[in-house]
């Protein structure tokens, strides 16, 4: 009898030691980070599949710098070449490609839309409002994705590194440390407006 008792005691012990070395809770952080990436391509999509209609309907409304044109359209089609897998997120020279295509095309579509500010007709056109409207509304929900995505990405960092979780990544997941969307270098500089 004492022999089972013995066996019962550690084995609820051990059962007991599994609940807290962080498996689950690595694993769920790991699916949390796929998930934020994923709302973060998702916006991104939403955003090149609106700068067709964007350029299409500047063109169509005004006859004004074809570089300005000519440079979305290379920017959107270079963002959309570039893409990231979920399992590329711990690359760091996959993540800063990534980043540079997607900071490219957001600088041409703010030269875009200053040059639009001088065509006072192109402003009037109710389509051309609805979907600058529509862009701002997606390059807002761009940021918020990549905040989101930042912070499930430092929850995941942090539970990998934390006691006992390290243990239980090492020893048993090997999970690498997943990369942060950073801003574009050109992002620090403040943009200028002329009149």
């Amino acid at each position: 009898m004492k022999p089972i008792l013995s066996r019962l005691f550690a084995f609820l012990l051990l059962l007991g030691s599994l609940s807290g070395c962080g498996y689950n809770s690595i694993q769920q952080n790991d699916e949390a980070v796929n998930k934020a990436w994923g709302d973060l391509e998702s916006q991104l999509q939403r955003r090149a599949d609106l700068v067709p209609n964007l350029v299409a309907t500047v063109k169509g409304a005004a006859n004004f710098e074809q570089e300005t044109l000519t440079a979305v359209v290379e920017a959107r089609a270079k963002a959309t070449a570039v893409q990231l897998t979920p399992e590329m997120l711990s690359d760091p020279e996959a993540m800063n490609k990534f980043q540079s295509a997607q900071g490219s095309l957001s600088s041409s579509l703010s030269r875009l839309l200053v040059a639009v500010e001088r065509y006072p007709d192109l402003k009037a056109n109710q389509n051309f409002r609805d979907l600058q409207n529509q862009l701002e509304g997606t390059e807002n929900r761009i940021s918020v994705a990549r905040q989101r995505y930042n912070a499930t990405v430092e929850t995941f960092n942090f539970s990998i590194r934390q006691f006992p979780n390290s243990m239980t990544n090492s020893l048993l997941l090997k999970l690498k440390a997943k990369e942060y969307f950073k801003a574009d270098a050109a992002a620090k500089t403040v943009p200028e407006v002329k009149f």
